[in-house]
């Protein structure tokens, strides 16, 4: 199956107090770890962020799209939709330091499987889909334009209104993202040992 990769890094970090995509895990920054995991599984890679100058010397094979907006992770995937040519798009954010090569080789063959009419293939969690660690049909395009036209921001929002396959997580500490400076602690005291 291929797929392309997006990985947005167009946030501000205002919780986390500096950049997210930045901070190292044994000397790598997230961003970099992110984009090495899935480059050997992608057609290609696409980061999405306002600063790509920020990041080229990080993730220097990737394709670069200009987050012209920086208003939020909807409309950062519509524009890295613009980039893509396969079937299948996986969607990340920067700050998954629990991702593994393994998972999602697993999760890609599992897209073959799936329901013609779904159009994502997502977690879910207690408070709804989890959108920026899962597979979306590239063909979302339209529909997710003509959201975002209507003044849309919402993932959950739009979702809500497509069919959607769950991809079943069977360890949920996969999907562990570092918003604030307590959830980098959390995950030094938690998981570092186990990278």
């Amino acid at each position: 199956m291929s797929i392309t990769t997006i990985v947005l890094a167009g946030g501000l970090s205002l919780r986390m107090g500096q950049d997210k995509a930045l901070m190292e895990i044994a000397g790598v920054p997230l961003l970099r770890r992110v984009t090495d995991l899935v480059g050997p599984l992608s057609r290609s890679v696409v980061v999405v962020t306002g600063w790509p100058e920020r990041y080229e010397a990080v993730v220097p094979d990737c394709q670069w799209v200009l987050d012209r907006q920086t208003v939020g992770p909807l409309v950062g995937f519509a524009q890295g939709l613009a980039a893509v040519e396969t079937d299948w798009v996986l969607l990340l954010s920067c700050d998954l330091p629990n991702l593994d090569v393994g998972t999602i080789a697993g999760w890609i063959e599992d897209l073959a499987a799936l329901p013609q009419g779904a159009i994502a293939y997502l977690p879910e969690g207690e408070k709804g889909w989890e959108p920026l660690c899962g597979f979306y049909r590239s063909s979302c395009r339209e529909s997710l334009q003509t959201f975002i036209a209507q003044g849309g921001r919402s993932f959950q929002r739009w979702l809500r209104s497509q069919s959607i396959a769950i991809l079943p997580v069977a360890d949920p500490d996969i999907l562990f993202n570092c918003n604030r400076p307590e959830d980098w602690q959390i995950w030094h005291d938690r998981y570092k040992s186990t990278v």
